[in-house]
């Protein structure tokens, strides 16, 4: 059975193709056009569907489109609100419903051969709850998803036994904890539908002093769900124009209401544990890529284990569709094998992208403990390697590493982002050694979606990845599934002593993460990046300016 899920209706456009039950292929548009998140979330957008990753997943599969037995749209229209008489109406959202009542034509458009007749409809938070509950190891467990908005719904709570998905609440709009989160972006300064995190990371910096009142604006009721009053944020500090500067009531409004968030997805997880009495819970939605509200709830809620879908936003719910309507046609669904879902390239492909740039670069016999000299001697690495991450998180596939020893290494890495000196780096960590140098976080953590607390010996000796409130964002890294990042970090550890790297996104602010060798050697020409680890060859800055390398 071979099923093709697309999500295209809000921003984040993906395709995902899951055949006979296994997860495939996976991947962003954002990959291909080079436009972060692919488009912007607004009604005019809505027609814009990933047609280079739906024929990329296609083309690693060695399908064509007439040989799919489903392409599932993650939206549904008919549960949507029917477009009225004018269409301006409510800031054009009927556009978007028209446009997604099309999507099966706009479909054998942009995959010639394919039967529209073979589209199919899935409601959004449906296909959002399928992503993280059959991606995830668990036979049976309940779900939670979190996001700005579905079709009429902005939550849902369930369970899924394995054979399907019980609904047990969702949550109508206007409320919306990820829409009250995003208006807060925007007024900070940010951009929103994109730059939540920031806010998240601002938050470690402030204290919540408002949180009283703004538990009288935010509050669960007893039904399972939730009230978001329109809240006037100008009455706890004034708004900010894009790139101004931040002041302490700018960071205390983002702590207070960073802290009501943890407050108010707790209730909700103390509600479903109540009805399902389920020991796991899975997590999808833009807001469950808050790794702080995430860590809390698994330190203070009732489930004994969380998982996350490392793709939790929107683009997650191409492959829940795919997933879904999987499942419905009688597969077996297994869980996700890992997140490197998008495109790599072979050594000699590699190689003959090299030679056509006519750079100069070399093959080391190991290009892990080649990458890890250069670390030892603080240079910064870009490391490019595998297939690309699915999700936003760079976990060792496109990522930016440093040394975690010099504290300045993180204002360097920003700078070299472009990006807020504000913005924490995260580290990866041996799976083996990460219980001796952090705690109080769930082990493992693979894919960054939690906080954990860097213990005090070893914060003095890993200053770099320490944020302002002591926490750190951490990968582990299994040797099993990531052989070469373990040499890397053990290679890194013989010369240094410390078995932790600095990993961030291999990007420039506003840019989506690098997908491709071209996009690769754009970015190092670009950035003061000490060398770049393009497969198993190395290029390093002071060759190409003919000086002295680091290590």
């Amino acid at each position: 059975m071979r099923v093709l899920g697309i999500n295209a209706v809000f921003h984040d456009p993906a395709a995902a193709l899951v055949v006979d039950g296994e997860t495939v292929a996976a991947a962003e548009e954002e990959r291909f056009s080079r436009r972060k998140h692919g488009k912007r979330p607004v009604p005019f957008a809505a027609w814009e569907l990933p047609e280079r990753a739906a024929a990329w997943c296609l083309e690693a599969a060695g399908l064509s489109p007439k040989e799919l037995d489903a392409v599932v749209y993650a939206y549904d229209p008919g549960l949507a609100p029917a477009p009225g008489p004018d269409i301006t109406a409510g800031e054009w959202e009927g556009l978007r419903t028209l446009y997604a009542r099309r999507a099966p034509l706009f479909l054998r458009s942009a995959l010639p051969g394919l039967d529209p007749g073979r589209v199919r409809f899935v409601a959004h938070h449906v296909a959002h709850a399928a992503s993280a509950t059959l991606a995830s190891p668990y036979d049976s467990c309940a779900v939670m998803v979190l996001d700005g908005r579905g079709e009429r719904a902005s939550y849902l709570a369930g369970r899924d036994a394995g054979d399907h998905l019980e609904v047990l609440t969702l949550q109508p709009l206007p409320h919306s904890l990820g829409l009250m989160y995003e208006s807060l972006t925007e007024h900070l300064g940010f951009l929103r539908s994109s730059d939540e995190y920031k806010v998240m990371a601002l938050a470690s910096y402030g204290s919540p002093v408002f949180l009283e009142e703004l538990r009288r604006e935010i509050r669960a009721t007893p039904e399972g769900g939730f009230e978001t009053a329109p809240v006037d944020w100008g009455r706890y500090a004034p708004p900010l124009r894009s790139g101004g500067e931040w002041a302490r009531e700018h960071a205390d409004l983002a702590a207070s209401v960073q802290r009501r968030l943890e407050e108010v997805i707790l209730d909700l997880a103390c509600w479903l544990h109540e009805r399902t009495g389920e020991r796991r819970l899975a997590l999808a939605g833009g807001v469950a890529l808050n790794c702080v509200a995430n860590s809390r709830l698994w330190r203070k809620g009732p489930f004994d284990e969380v998982w996350v879908q490392p793709a939790a936003g929107d683009a997650g719910t191409a492959l829940g569709a795919a997933m879904h309507v999987g499942r419905e046609l009688g597969e077996r669904v297994r869980p996700m094998p890992g997140v490197d879902l998008g495109r790599g390239w072979t050594d000699e492909e590699l190689e003959e992208t090299l030679r056509r740039a006519r750079l100069p670069y070399e093959r080391p016999q190991d290009i892990a403990e080649a990458a890890a000299a250069v670390l030892a001697a603080d240079g910064i690495v870009a490391w490019f390697q595998g297939r690309s991450e699915w999700g936003p998180r760079a976990l060792g596939h496109r990522s930016l590493l440093a040394h975690p020893g010099r504290r300045a290494n993180l204002e360097r890495l920003n700078d070299i982002k472009g990006r807020e000196q504000f913005r924490p780096v995260a580290p990866m960590v041996l799976l083996e050694r990460a219980g001796e140098i952090f705690d109080d976080g769930p082990l493992p953590s693979p894919y960054m979606l939690f906080t954990h607390r860097v213990r005090k010996d070893w914060a003095r000796r890993i200053p770099a990845v320490v944020h302002v409130d002591g926490t750190a964002r951490i990968q582990t890294v299994d040797p099993d599934r990531e052989p070469l990042v373990a040499r890397l970090l053990k290679s890194f550890e013989r010369r240094t002593g410390l078995p932790v790297v600095v990993n961030t996104s291999l990007n420039t602010a506003g840019r989506p993460m690098v997908d491709s060798p071209r996009d690769a050697l754009e970015c190092f020409g670009s950035a003061p990046v000490d060398a770049l680890a393009l497969g198993p060859f190395l290029l390093r800055r002071a060759a190409l300016a003919g000086g002295r390398n680091p290590a």
